[in-house]
């Protein structure tokens, strides 16, 4: 269970052992055992002794601001072996094994991307669309080339390159789905902070959820998230957390594109601010969190393992520490 307190005086104490959550309307009492994660907005209140239940039972607590984007943490200090990890973090960095990493990384991004188009392109009606989306497909699958073929002998030297090639296919990408959403959907480029239509209010909300999945893998796994390897170090900015969340994105926007497809959010989830900005309000909040949620627990096949897609992207994240461990062997 992923516990999320998102409306204004909700509150989370702990009694007897249990979680106790408080909100206007009920309580209830929750087993932590049942509980992998808990996310708390700056409208909602949680107290120490919900805090130390939640160390204890290893659940990782996420203060989020109003836009969904992660703003602090409380963990375990059980998790991970950090300083070995940390140091092959950067001895990865410099080795023959992170060029091929981070291609590896992209590749599976634009795959993905790729995936998606593939999956709504038969649900457009007017054959002469279908025809310009293949048109932006085969411009990606360009791309995708020019990335397998990229040679050099440290990720500095051909960064750059990648990063252009992954852009350029990424501006496609979000052109093509313009043709799978209702007109009070469509958007004229990706906005990200602040979003200034719908759709990108959406994405960027589902986004910072995925950040939040993300960054507590790592930490768990004993990755430091802001060790980067393909995405520029920045002040106070968890680089790795942008390198390794690329191949889950789409994820995330299956689920807004799919939510936008059924009209399910009218415009009472969406206030348009005076700069123009466009935030998503309580009922669409609550909307999102809970199909971003379902989602990310649906289980699913990936490579061998059938996991939740949470937990695959905890598995990967150990896969990871032990990627970093073997650099410096």
């Amino acid at each position: 269970m992923n516990l999320v307190l998102s409306s204004f005086g909700a509150q989370l104490t702990a009694k007897n052992g249990l979680f106790q959550v408080q909100t206007s309307e009920a309580s209830q009492s929750i087993n932590p055992a049942d509980v992998r994660t808990i996310t708390v907005s700056k409208s909602a209140r949680i107290s120490s002794e919900a805090v130390l239940l939640a160390i204890t039972h290893e659940v990782d607590i996420l203060f989020v601001d109003g836009m969904g984007q992660p703003k602090g943490r409380v963990w375990s200090v059980q998790y991970g072996s950090v300083s070995t990890i940390r140091k092959g973090q950067l001895e990865f960095l410099y080795s023959e094994k992170c060029i091929p990493w981070v291609k590896d990384l992209i590749l599976k991004k634009i795959n993905n991307q790729i995936a998606l188009l593939l999956a709504f392109r038969d649900e457009v009606a007017d054959e002469a669309d279908r025809r310009r989306i293949q048109g932006i497909i085969s411009g990606m699958d360009d791309y995708r080339s020019k990335i397998s073929k990229a040679e050099g002998a440290v990720i500095s030297e051909v960064a750059p390159s990648l990063r252009g090639w992954e852009g350029a296919a990424a501006r496609r990408y979000f052109e093509a789905l313009n043709y799978f959403l209702p007109p009070a959907f469509q958007f004229s480029n990706r906005s990200a902070h602040p979003a200034t239509d719908p759709f990108n209010a959406l994405l960027n909300y589902g986004y910072g959820i995925l950040y939040g999945k993300v960054e507590g893998a790592l930490i768990k796994a004993g990755i430091d998230p802001y060790v980067g390897i393909f995405h520029r170090d920045e002040y106070n900015r968890p680089a790795l957390v942008f390198d390794v969340i690329e191949q889950y994105r789409m994820w995330i926007d299956y689920v807004v594109v799919s939510l936008a497809r059924q009209e399910v959010l009218d415009e009472e989830c969406f206030q348009t601010l005076d700069n123009g900005a466009v935030m998503l309000q309580g009922l669409g909040k609550r909307i999102l969190i809970q199909s971003v949620n379902d989602y990310l627990g649906e289980v699913v096949s990936i490579g061998r393992l059938t996991r939740s897609r949470e937990v695959h992207i905890e598995q990967d994240a150990h896969q990871l520490a032990k990627t970093f461990q073997n650099a410096l062997s």
